[in-house]
This record gives C-alpha cells, sequence and structure tokens, in this order.
C-alpha cells in the first residue's frame, strides 16, 4: 500500500492594535487554548482570500492582509485520533477592518486582546507552539510582500477559466 504524504496548509492572521494582540478563546480536542485567527486553507481559494474568510469566520472582523510574516512547519500529535499531523502554517499582518454582528465560527468562545506579557502567561494554553513564534517574527519586523506568493487562477477557478 502507497502513501502519500501531505502536510495540512493553514494561514494564521497577525493582528496587533495598540500594542495588543488579536486571540480567538477555542474549544479544541485538547480543552480551551488561544490561537490567532486561523484555518485551514479551502479549495478554490487563494492563501490571502483563506486568511481573510478565516478572520471573518473565528474573529467576526473584516482583515486585509498586507505582508507574509512567515511559512511555518510543525508536527502535532492529536489527542482525538492519535494521529501524527504535520501543519504548514502561513502567516499575515494586516489591516482590521469592520466588525460585523455575526455568530463566531463553531468551536470560537469568544476574541480576546492580550499584551505580550499575557501571551507570555498562557503560553501552556497556546493551540501550538507557533503562535507564539509568528508574534516573536512580527515583533520583530518580518514581513515578505505578498508579491511573493502566486495563485494560478486554476487553483481559484475552473480548469478552463
Amino acid at each position: 500500500m502507497s502513501h502519500t504524504w501531505k502536510p495540512s496548509v493553514t494561514v494564521a492572521a497577525i493582528i496587533e492594535r495598540d500594542g495588543r494582540f488579536l486571540l480567538v478563546e477555542e474549544k479544541t480536542s485538547d480543552g480551551v487554548c488561544f490561537n490567532q485567527p486561523a484555518g485551514h486553507l479551502d479549495p478554490g481559494e487563494s492563501l490571502e482570500q483563506a486568511v481573510a474568510r478565516e478572520t471573518l469566520e473565528e474573529a467576526a472582523h473584516d482583515f486585509t492582509p498586507t505582508a507574509l510574516v512567515g511559512v511555518y512547519m510543525s508536527r502535532y500529535l492529536s489527542s482525538r485520533t492519535q494521529k501524527e499531523v504535520t501543519y504548514l502554517r502561513f502567516a499575515f499582518a494586516g489591516t482590521l477592518g469592520a466588525l460585523h454582528d455575526r455568530p463566531l465560527d463553531h468551536g470560537i468562545l469568544r476574541t480576546v486582546w492580550m499584551t505580550y506579557e499575557e501571551l507570555l502567561d498562557t503560553r501552556q494554553r497556546h493551540r501550538s507552539p507557533l503562535v507564539m513564534q509568528c508574534i516573536d517574527d512580527y515583533l520583530k519586523g518580518q514581513r515578505a510582500p505578498l508579491s511573493l506568493l502566486y495563485t494560478h487562477p486554476t487553483a481559484i477557478g475552473t480548469m478552463d477559466g
């Protein structure tokens, strides 16, 4: 039997305002955790579209990505399935837009603005070690232009369009 290994592609929004970072508190199979607004890349969307969608779904805010903070890879052992999953995370800095009156995505308990010190104090409750790594890279000023990302039209449309 052949097995093809495929990492799970995810996106995350790094949003700072007045020295605080926007996070979501979410219910997971490992308990209640903190994470950036983040989630999986869906079929038919670009990475930039995915991070805007995930921020709207999880934090009820519009988000416009302006830079790529970094690309991260980590491995996670699911306590629910006992299987290892490798994640490839694209983290974006950007502009936070309007707040919408809409329910938060399933499993999201609330949004919270946290200082760097509060993030450090809650490190044991982070969804993954990438939460802090992305914040640290953001604070170091690590930014790459979005022009580094290219999405061929066949990835977001039909094969004949």
